[in-house]
């Protein structure tokens, strides 16, 4: 029920191989220009651009499978990895020649896209992704923030089960003392009206689309057209390009005769919570998503 009714107010209010690691000292020095770099060209007249659009997150969100599906469209060259390139150090240190360099080939005509679902929630990216260019195309795939939260903790207990190493129960994790574990880091990349307070302070409301993702996952077709025409692009992906997997319990893709699907990590049945505690998440996220759908309406 949480899910349904995150999706309408979403829709009521929509106009239009580098694993997740913290965030280094947010008080670093960065760079003191961000000069264009030249672009990368290869003999058979592809080259590497800097992203026109980019995936900004949420983790858990859906961030995977909407640049798979984006990734249909011909118009559209892909990169393959996150790169953190404006939230680790270690990575912005190197300048925007280095994130180029990330890029895949493309043809002129092309729109790069990279996907890091920890942008969204690291305070210094958005200011940075500005200064690199101010007019970029971001995309933003959100779930109801109890699911997500949950979805967060499943890969946590998967990844630690698969290198046999000790994981907490979820509901220590969610609750402590008989309250909401507000230390609990997974809670924090839900509260979506924290981080898109910094986001609109650099890019005006109509530069920033939200893809629903509980819908994206029911019924992708719908979701990805609403895609396609706030990057005006040429229509292209359609309902054939998507079918049903009764198997892995989700949609797989269908292109040029190719099918893929997700990896078998995506999609995995989340842990069972005492309707007790997913009763606290709820109340909890009340107030924030009440919220976010506020700003929306009054950026």
């Amino acid at each position: 029920m949480a899910a349904l009714v995150f999706g309408l107010l979403l829709f009521a209010i929509q106009s239009p191989p580098v694993p997740s690691r913290p965030v280094a000292d947010e008080g670093a020095t960065p760079p003191p220009t961000l000069p264009s770099p030249p672009s990368t060209g290869h003999p058979n007249g592809t080259l590497q651009q800097l992203p026109q659009i980019i995936i900004i997150g949420v983790r858990k969100g859906g961030t995977r499978a909407l640049i798979e599906m984006l990734s249909l469209h011909s118009a559209v060259a892909a990169a393959q990895n996150e790169v953190h390139f404006f939230d680790w150090e270690s990575h912005f240190q190197k300048g925007l020649s280095w994130y180029l360099s990330q890029m895949p080939y493309s043809f002129p005509d092309q729109l790069t896209v990279e996907k890091t679902p920890a942008y969204f929630t690291s305070s210094k990216v958005p200011k940075r992704i500005h200064q690199m260019n101010p007019d970029i195309k971001l995309l933003l795939i959100l779930r109801d923030p109890t699911e997500r939260v949950l979805s967060d903790y499943t890969q946590v207990f998967y990844n630690r089960l698969q290198k046999h190493k000790h994981y907490q129960p979820i509901e220590s994790v969610l609750v402590k003392d008989g309250k909401i574990n507000l230390e609990y880091k997974a809670l924090n990349r839900s509260m979506y009206y924290v981080h898109m307070q910094n986001w609109l302070k650099y890019f005006p409301q109509d530069s920033i689309h939200i893809v629903d993702g509980d819908q994206l996952i029911r019924d992708p077709f719908p979701e990805m057209k609403k895609v396609e025409r706030f990057l005006k692009l040429e229509p292209q992906i359609n309902a054939s390009n998507f079918y049903f997997n009764k198997t892995k319990g989700f949609y797989c893709l269908r292109d040029h005769g190719q099918e893929r699907c997700l990896h078998d990590s995506k999609g995995r049945a989340h842990p069972h919570v005492a309707p007790a505690i997913l009763q606290k998440l709820y109340q909890f996220f009340h107030e924030p998503n009440k919220k976010f759908f506020e700003l929306r309406r009054s950026a």
